[in-house]
């Protein structure tokens, strides 16, 4: 049998990828709190080059920490994002919601005129107040949470905008970090985004609450 010369141990392997991320990414230019979220993100792309797009407001990362050791729930728009996170490692056995295939969410699209992926948001209000939200498929699911929240809607701990895709994406994201009012954000500005990047992030906030 033919033998190539890779690495086979999983925790070499994983020490190595950090390790080049660390080296090339310059995560010096981060606050230290953004440096574990900035190398996972960049690790789920393989791509270093996204963490020019990286945004976030001032103790983003803070709140998102401390809202996941509280017992937060955790309100996704697709099931992509949802089973990238890895529940073992969140650190109060977080809720993970969601709704895009709740039997409700194709009626609320359409009397709301609408796409299932909003409408399946428009099911998260009961569970919103103090939630970290993390959205990385659909830049209607985002622009229809900031919908809510402007007109009243309980605020969450954190949002993380991740959408993807060329009609829609950037423009969602650039409401979300323009939004103000105190809404705790972590954003990829521009048309890349996906569930694995929104996955990551939650992950990389759930083994810092875990510390």
């Amino acid at each position: 049998m033919s033998r190539y010369t890779y690495l086979r141990d999983p925790a070499a392997i994983y020490e190595r990828s950090f390790a080049l991320i660390r080296e090339e990414a310059d995560l010096a230019r981060f606050p230290a709190e953004m440096h574990p979220l900035a190398s996972r993100l960049a690790h789920a792309a393989g791509d270093i080059s996204i963490l020019d797009d990286l945004a976030w407001s001032e103790n983003a990362v803070a709140q998102g920490k401390r809202a996941l050791t509280s017992g937060a729930p955790i309100l996704v728009d697709s099931t992509m994002v949802a089973s990238g996170i890895i529940a073992g490692r969140l650190p109060a056995g977080n809720k993970i919601l969601c709704t895009l295939n709740d039997p409700r969410t194709a009626d609320v699209a359409r009397e709301l005129g609408t796409t299932r992926s909003a409408a399946a948001v428009e099911l998260w209000r009961q569970d919103l107040a103090g939630a970290v939200v993390a959205i990385g498929n659909a830049p209607t699911a985002l622009f229809h949470l900031l919908e809510l929240l402007a007109d009243g809607a309980p605020r969450p701990a954190l949002v993380l905008g991740f959408p993807v895709g060329f009609d829609g994406a950037a423009e969602a994201k650039a409401v979300l970090a323009a939004f103000g009012d105190g809404l705790p954000y972590v954003v990829l500005t521009g048309r890349r985004g996906g569930s694995a990047l929104a996955a990551a992030a939650v992950n990389a906030l759930a083994g810092e609450a875990r510390r």
